[in-house]
């Protein structure tokens, strides 16, 4: 073996003489060159489709957020359009044939007498009233988003007929078409609420994340305040000191702040412990280096790196937004009629008794469980995505 002058091995280097072909090097076929050259956002797009349920569950969202756009297009009935002669009418069901023979969506009409021993209303199907259902029709009158008039509807009853495919209530209004008027109020709470309390975790968790000291004491302090509360009572008490002579419009907008107003700490505290470990980042102090303020090195820099956690995060917390409002107009103590949402539905059917007589009033609650669990499903789905180490 030949040595060198200090005895260590000589390790002898071969060059090849010829000219580098690149056509020799093994080339990234479209897919891996399509892999290696996505960004971050391509991504977290494809880890979030191969979550089946968590796609499924967007698209749910967003038609049910599509469709309190045109709440008074899908509802079958106008929001507070009453049938005295069907008080407390059962759901009627659709059916498609009718004595052997198919005739398309319909519903039986209703014959109904008083039960003198309980006075109360009990309803037959007539099955010699076939009513089918039209689609595409021109049905009550309603001012589309209290501007314009209209009256044309995606369903409607028959001709001098009824529809009441979830029944109705003490006034003979529809169950349906409350439950879709509702979701305008009960959904868009929660859209608000989430912006206010976006804006403050992001903010006073950014704060405390970057600065530290004597700042992130104070902001870690009010935290663990606010989390000491019970939140809903909390949410009671705040709700319950709002003045009875504020319009409906302004219980909407103090309900919506109240809500954002405590729902923040969770993100904030997200907010601090990533920006602790991003701020020690070569790229921090190379920004700072360079002369960066600190806002633009926290909302420039720092933010935009876990952007994808606080999306997944802002999801998560609609929910809870959601049941916030819920549970306060069931109480009485949050919206009010006229503003109907599923809360304040769901306050309707307080009465045990009245339940136990029209079960069918308890359904406002099916839409809060479904979106709910969408809203999560999403969020999981999100959160997974954007998970760097999955």
């Amino acid at each position: 073996m030949t040595t060198t002058d200090n005895n260590q091995p000589y390790l002898e280097h071969l060059v090849d003489e010829q000219p580098w072909d690149p056509q020799s090097v093994e080339q990234l076929t479209p897919e891996q060159e399509k892999f290696y050259l996505a960004n971050q956002w391509t991504l977290m797009w494809w880890k979030f489709r191969r979550h089946k349920l968590a796609v499924w569950s967007g698209i749910l969202l967003l038609i049910t957020f599509g469709s309190i756009l045109i709440s008074e297009v899908v509802a079958p009935y106008e929001l507070h359009s009453r049938n005295t002669d069907y008080i407390y009418a059962p759901p009627q069901m659709v059916r498609l044939f009718h004595e052997g023979e198919f005739v398309g969506p319909y519903v039986y009409g209703f014959d109904y007498h008083l039960d003198m021993t309980t006075l109360q209303r009990v309803y037959t199907a007539n099955t010699d009233q076939v009513q089918p259902i039209r689609f595409f029709c021109l049905g009550d009158e309603y001012k589309f988003w209290g501007l314009i008039d209209g009256s044309f509807h995606f369903i409607c009853p028959a001709e001098d007929g009824t529809m009441f495919l979830l029944g109705t209530d003490r006034l003979g209004r529809d169950v349906l078409s409350r439950i879709i008027y509702g979701a305008r109020i009960s959904l868009t709470v929660g859209l608000f609420g989430i912006v206010i309390s976006f804006l403050l975790g992001v903010v006073l968790g950014g704060l405390s994340g970057y600065y530290g000291g004597w700042i992130d004491s104070a902001v870690q302090r009010l935290i663990e305040i606010i989390r000491s509360f019970p939140e809903l009572p909390l949410w009671m008490a705040l709700s319950a000191s709002l003045p009875v002579t504020w319009s409906p419009i302004l219980v909407y907008f103090g309900i919506t702040i109240i809500l954002g107003l405590f729902d923040w700490t969770g993100l904030a505290r997200a907010v601090r412990s990533k920006l602790l470990a991003l701020r020690e980042e070569d790229f921090a102090t190379a920004a700072v280096l360079m002369g960066a303020k600190p806002k633009r090195v926290i909302f420039r820099h720092l933010l935009p790196s876990f952007t994808s956690h606080l999306i997944a995060s802002a999801t998560l917390s609609i929910p809870s937004m959601i049941l916030g409002e819920t549970a306060l107009s069931f109480l009485g103590l949050g919206l009010r009629p006229p503003i109907t949402s599923w809360g304040v539905l769901l306050n309707e059917a307080q009465n045990i008794n009245v339940v136990a007589l029209y079960p069918w009033l308890m359904l406002p609650v099916m839409p809060v469980i479904i979106v709910v669990l969408a809203f999560n499903f999403l969020g999981d789905g999100l959160r997974d995505a954007a998970d760097p180490y999955k």
